[in-house]
């Protein structure tokens, strides 16, 4: 969330940031109406706090048993103390609700925009692959080559379900591989986080916010939420923790399975494996210092494109307009690859910035010579299995069999998948 003094010195930026983002600017002006009225009953009950303790001390000083009079002041005092600190709980939960609901300030660069249409494409590498035939798409290549199976997941789980088999196995473990290999090298400590986390810490990621919580599976019975990535429990791992700064910036990559319901996606990209409610990550996240964010989403992105790269894959960078940034990012990026069998660039990576949204909801800090602060958090895809299907529909043949990209030949243990 962000800074309440912030808010308080600075309302019209936050309004105007909020509207940015689609959110409801008045939820500031309802926000700061609440503020005074938490501050004056804050100071109300402190005074009547004072009051007792100095009534109490009389009490306790006088040689002889309290008259009625002294005893009834005494139980007013208790009662006022009593109601207004019910009345504080009821408009402290409303501030802290109204606070959540107003979203991170997007960067002061990130470009003006409604939604998706509006997103800037800042760079492109490599041209869209071209074929002298016709070009399948992912799906008839993987049911030609019998690597997935999208009807019999619908009849055991139903639809955006699907099987991979055989030699898609082999590439998805593949790609996992070399993202590790990778981002091990450039210093990640690898992690296996737990895929289900307690509902206050998802809470406290702030993607929950504005129909969020629609988008999640949530196990009522046990409190816990199944993850969207790896992201939700690497970050939440530290809640109520400090960093040394000298451990700063500190960068994990974590493998889960990921579950989203695609609440709002109805009727989009049901074809295929490229928007499923269960699939497999690869995700980095990184704990900075304030003024180090802006270049730690340098350097995610860069590693994001190492990969693409690598593959030999055809990308777009993107960056994310106001209205596509989601609650808790300041400033986020895509990469798209080309995707020829559907002749058109599709997401691929994603890489946020969060500044110090997430930690102040979770109270995420470091320690440094003056005091702590809140660090800033980023995150960012290494690998998921939409690039199985970039590398299906770049690297098909003719024949309709699907040549495995150099660098991940070493994991699958050959160079063609072939019917």
């Amino acid at each position: 969330m962000l800074d309440p003094d912030f808010i308080r010195q600075n309302p019209e930026k936050v309004r105007q940031g909020a509207a940015s983002k689609g959110a409801d600017p008045s939820l500031v002006d309802k926000w700061l109406k609440t503020d005074e009225e938490r501050r004056s009953l804050i100071g109300q009950v402190d005074q009547l706090r004072a009051e007792r303790n100095r009534f109490t001390k009389e009490l306790q000083a006088g040689e002889t048993a309290p008259s009625e009079k002294k005893l009834s002041r005494g139980r007013e005092l208790k009662e006022k103390i009593r109601i207004l600190e019910n009345r504080l709980a009821l408009v402290s939960g409303e501030w802290e609700r109204l606070l959540r609901d107003i979203p991170a300030l997007p960067e002061e660069d990130v470009p003006a925009g409604k939604d998706e249409t509006e997103n800037v494409v800042v760079r492109k590498w490599g041209s869209p692959t071209r074929f002298n035939f016709k070009p399948r798409d992912h799906l008839e290549l993987g049911e030609r080559l019998g690597l997935i199976d999208v009807k019999r997941a619908g009849k055991v789980s139903g639809s955006r379900f699907g099987y991979l088999t055989g030699d898609l196995v082999l590439l998805e473990f593949a790609l996992m591989q070399f993202g590790l290999e990778v981002t091990t090298g450039e210093g990640f400590i690898p992690v296996l986080p737990p895929v289900m986390i307690k509902k206050e810490m998802e809470a406290g990621l702030g993607y929950g916010e504005h129909g969020g919580w629609e988008d999640m599976y949530i196990l009522d019975k046990d409190n816990l939420v199944l993850v969207a990535t790896a992201e939700h429990s690497l970050v939440a791992r530290y809640a109520e923790e400090t960093f040394d700064e000298k451990l700063l910036p500190r960068r994990y990559v974590g493998f889960s399975t990921c579950f989203r319901r695609e609440a709002g996606s109805y009727g989009k990209d049901t074809r295929g494996i490229l928007r499923l409610h269960q699939f497999n990550k690869l995700e980095m996240v990184s704990f900075t210092r304030p003024e180090d964010s802006r270049r730690e989403h340098k350097y995610l992105i860069e590693i994001e494109e190492k990969l693409m790269r690598a593959l030999q894959i055809p990308y777009r960078v993107v960056k994310m307009c106001t209205g596509d940034l989601g609650h808790p990012a300041a400033s986020k990026f895509d990469i798209e690859a080309w995707m020829p069998g559907q002749n058109k660039y599709r997401e691929t990576h994603s890489c946020s910035n969060c500044t110090d949204y997430q930690s102040r909801r979770l109270n995420i800090r470091f320690r440094r010579q003056g005091g702590s602060e809140y660090v800033h958090i980023l995150n960012g895809t290494v690998f998921s299995e939409r690039p199985l299907i970039a590398v299906l529909e770049n690297y098909q043949q003719e024949d309709g069999s699907v040549v495995i990209p150099e660098v991940l030949r070493r994991w699958v243990g050959k160079d063609k998948i072939m019917g």
